[in-house]
């Protein structure tokens, strides 16, 4: 008889299959290539640099900004120093005083955040278009001609370029830039779909019309990357997401730094979930609201549900029996494996296990082939070992993080930026 578990275990396997199989149709009815599209005119631009504490990476950022091909009389560039302890100011000085041709300044504010920090460089911009520029991150020269031409469309109010890991070294690392290249492929099959929920920090170009019609950032967000989109979301304009451009950043180096960004990541999406929870299994908002969000907000549930019960039927419970039957032969394990060896049978084998745990496990490669073919990476760049490096140790990255997550709203954490 299936023990209830086992029935959760499935129901989870299946949803997983249902989902991976539903995007890849996606794929095979929508395509995923970006359009050529003609750039119209040199409109201004305003890039905003928003940095605190950013002395070890901001003057790569502001030169990368600098070296982007667009007529550099249309091109404004905004650092904002949220009150840097550091050299980061003095940085953003010498730079500026180098390139005193280039319509380039800097505003100095008391620490008030992120969303504080772009919000002030709103209020300056004079550009038609506003781009926001994490200062740990790096665009690529061609990305302006690659992203203004899709807002040739009236209702596209965000364009988001590919994101990728900047030089990874540690197996952390490596393993974040599997996860970017696959969330980003993900990200250009829900733009398809209108499903975008999240616009990343690094170099997400925004109508600045729209951003001023909707309120500009929230200041007071753990997340205001999200929370605009969602926004923007709820307001039925487009997010459209490209590939065929490039913005490169900074992963986490060590576990404790990794926690720490996807606790607020996570967070952040919880309330802001909350906060848009009208758009969930709304249909007004079509495979967003029936689709994406319902996923987006299960996520996390399904992550722990499926750590904890696997963990429990297939390791901790047959571990406490077997410990609690050697202690009758005075541990003599010998005999176990022994007496194991000697009653084995084919039809002891759980072939539906084994049968998800395969199934599970080709769409987890396939997905990881394309996501590295359509972001024009090789596959293996970083050894053969890495992609079932990916599929073991990823979902338990983050149940490491739900499950702290979890603790901290049981006892009542508040978050810290």
């Amino acid at each position: 008889m299936i023990s209830l578990i086992s029935i959760i275990i499935y129901f989870i396997f299946l949803l997983s299959i249902y989902f991976a199989v539903f995007w890849l149709t996606v794929l095979l009815q929508k395509g995923i290539g970006d359009e050529e599209k003609e750039l119209k005119g040199s409109p201004m631009i305003t890039v905003a640099i928003p940095a605190y504490n950013e002395e070890s990476t901001i003057g790569r950022t502001i030169k990368s900004v600098i070296n982007l091909d667009y007529p550099k009389d249309k091109l404004e560039i905004i650092i904002v120093d949220d009150g840097s302890k550091d050299n980061t100011a003095n940085i953003a000085k010498k730079i500026i005083a180098k390139n005193n041709k280039l319509d380039i300044s800097l505003i100095m504010q008391k620490n008030a955040g992120k969303g504080s920090a772009l919000n002030a460089a709103i209020k300056k911009a004079k550009g038609e278009f506003f781009i926001c520029i994490d200062a740990d991150s790096m665009v690529r020269e061609d990305a302006l001609k690659k992203m203004l031409p899709e807002f040739n469309d009236p209702d596209v109010a965000i364009v988001l370029p590919l994101m990728k890991i900047k030089n990874p070294k540690n197996m952390l690392e490596k393993i974040q830039w599997y996860e970017y290249l696959i969330n980003f492929f993900y990200k250009k099959l829900m733009a398809k779909l209108d499903c975008v929920h999240v616009s990343p920090g690094p170099f997400s170009m925004y109508r600045k019309k729209v951003l001023k019609e909707l309120g500009e950032f929230d200041e007071n967000n753990l997340t205001e990357d999200l929370e605009i989109a969602m926004r923007t979301q709820k307001h039925n304009y487009k997010i459209v997401q490209l590939l065929s451009t490039e913005v490169y950043t900074y992963a986490p180096t060590n576990l404790v730094a990794f926690y720490k960004q996807r606790r607020r990541w996570y967070k952040g999406t919880i309330f802001n979930l909350v906060k848009y929870r009208k758009l969930i299994f709304n249909p007004k908002y079509g495979d967003l609201g029936i689709l994406h969000l319902p996923t987006v907000m299960l996520s996390g549930a399904i992550i722990l549900t499926i750590i904890f019960v696997t963990a429990y039927n297939y390791v901790l419970k047959p571990l406490y029996y077997k410990i609690h039957d050697l202690s009758f032969v005075n541990y003599d394990y010998l005999f176990f494996i022994n007496k194991w060896a000697a009653n084995f049978q084919v039809i002891d084998i759980n072939v539906v296990n084994i049968f998800f745990g395969i199934v599970t496990f080709i769409l987890g490669i396939t997905i990881i082939i394309l996501a590295n073919k359509y972001a024009q990476e090789r596959t293996f760049r970083y050894g053969v070992m890495l992609m079932p490096i990916y599929l073991i140790f990823y979902g338990i990255l983050m149940f490491g993080v739900w499950f702290g997550v979890l603790i901290e709203f049981i006892t009542g954490r508040k978050q810290r930026w």
